[in-house]
């Protein structure tokens, strides 16, 4: 069984305090030493005494990219890191691969997310703006939805902050190759910090630092919305407003959005606001959503979450009170079950696609780990009031008005315009406003003439 303990620059800190990680069958899956709040101080004082701002040289981000991707770390390849996390968080294989490329791309291409987040520095041959960071110290609180997030922890590292991590308590293993993949490149051991703790110590760290993000419910980042500090990352919300002619396309374009990687990230689409009639629009959704494979996750061809038993009921609860309140079009598609018992401990929960009455009903926006939808009807006359908050947006209508409404409403993230999926995005493109944005401070320098 694997021992994770907290990593205090470059060095493992052996805790007293020990949690039991099981996968999602129930069987012992890593014996984690768990971070108190005492440790916790210990390492931020730590990192601090040591802060100073300079950023790493950017080949270590392109080396440790690389790293991460293909190589051998602690032990540990890039298949059993897969697998670990597969049985850890019940993500599907295919989610864990594609968030391996995907992480080390992202980190490959900081430069040019730095570059293209920031305008030009040089105003006059006299007058420019450095940009350095805004604080020495940085806390990430981690969430075990998906791994891609992160790269916001890296992305400070990039910048030239020192980092304190508290991992997800389904996921330590992300971060434990992530750091192995940097110290390996040669970024200074003195920068970095996993301290898998108890909730109340990520607070501390949050409290404790001079920028942080924090990933979760809305519950767990409730706390945070109004600190200018701290960047929360609660539930996307994502919507789709569909006021064109219903098509198969289209129904295939919003099933995509709905299911990607097992409906796991916060870019998903929870809610489709709808000008076509609603019961056929969440008919069809909910016909093509059943057609996802049902596999265990460790299947080379799976692509739904597998929980737990005790999640598993708590998300028949959750489903069966829905279904007083909206018209459940999923059920009667699986023999009025959506869960299946996988026989070895874990659940599959197929997608679910429900539709409701009224586009202000409070289920409308709900957002659950696996692909969930409430299907609700639109007109012109509700304007933007359906359709926010939303990370993302999918405007897929020749409404003019409601774009421009949509491009001037501060609770929408993100927009994208006909069938473009929810996480296209380049270096640079906002994903919850601008984050290089966020670490940095700009400082004018003024220079002699000639």
């Amino acid at each position: 069984m694997l021992v994770v303990d907290p990593l205090v620059a470059g060095k493992a800190r052996p805790s007293a305090d020990r949690a039991l990680l099981t996968d999602v069958h129930g069987d012992p899956l890593a014996d984690v030493g768990l971070a108190p709040r005492l440790a916790a101080q210990a390492a931020v004082d730590r990192l601090r005494r040591t802060a100073d701002g300079a950023a790493p040289e950017p080949e270590v981000f392109r080396i440790a990219a690389q790293l991460f991707a293909t190589a051998e770390l602690d032990g540990e390849g890039p298949g059993e890191y897969v697998r670990r996390t597969v049985r850890g968080t019940g993500l599907a294989s295919t989610t864990v691969r594609r968030a391996l490329e995907d992480l080390a791309t992202e980190i490959g291409d900081l430069p040019a997310t730095a570059a293209a987040e920031l305008p030009a520095g040089r105003l006059r041959p006299t007058h420019r703006v450095h940009r350095a960071p805004a604080g020495r110290v940085f806390a990430a609180v981690m969430a075990s939805n998906h791994p891609l997030p992160h790269t916001s922890w890296v992305q400070p590292l990039f910048h030239g902050y020192s980092v304190a991590v508290r991992p997800g308590s389904r996921d330590p293993f992300t971060p434990r190759r992530l750091v192995a993949a940097l110290l390996a490149a040669g970024l200074p051991p003195e920068k970095l910090a996993v301290l898998p703790s108890p909730h109340a110590v990520g607070t501390f760290l949050l409290g404790a630092a001079d920028r942080g993000i924090v990933y979760g419910s809305e519950q767990a980042v409730a706390a945070w919305t109004d600190h200018a500090r701290i960047a929360p990352r609660g539930p996307g919300r994502s919507r789709a407003l569909l006021d064109l002619p219903l098509s198969d396309g289209l129904l295939d374009h919003l099933a995509v959005g709905a299911a990607f990687d097992g409906g796991t990230r916060c870019t998903n689409l929870s809610a489709v606001l709808t000008s076509n009639d609603v019961h056929e629009t969440a008919a069809g959704l909910a016909d093509r959503l059943a057609r996802v494979p049902v596999r265990p996750a460790a299947d080379p061809e799976a692509v739904l979450l597998v929980v737990g038993r005790d999640r598993a009921e708590a998300l028949r609860r959750q489903m069966a009170k829905l279904a007083t309140e909206l018209t459940d079009h999923s059920s009667p598609l699986y023999g009025g079950d959506f869960l299946v018992d996988l026989g070895d401990g874990s659940f599959l929960p197929r997608p679910m696609v429900f539709a409701a009455d009224r586009a202000d009903h409070p289920a409308v926006g709900t957002e659950l780990g696996f692909p969930f939808v409430v299907v609700a009807p639109w007109s012109p006359a509700d304007g933007m009031a359906p359709l926010r908050p939303s990370l993302v947006l999918n405007l897929l209508t020749d409404n003019a008005a409601i774009t421009g409404q949509a491009l001037l409403d501060p609770s929408v993230r993100k927009i994208t315009d006909g069938a473009v999926l929810p996480w296209d995005l380049v270096p640079g493109m906002p994903h919850d406003g601008n984050y290089t944005g966020f670490l940095l401070d700009a400082k004018g320098v003024v220079t002699p003439a000639g």
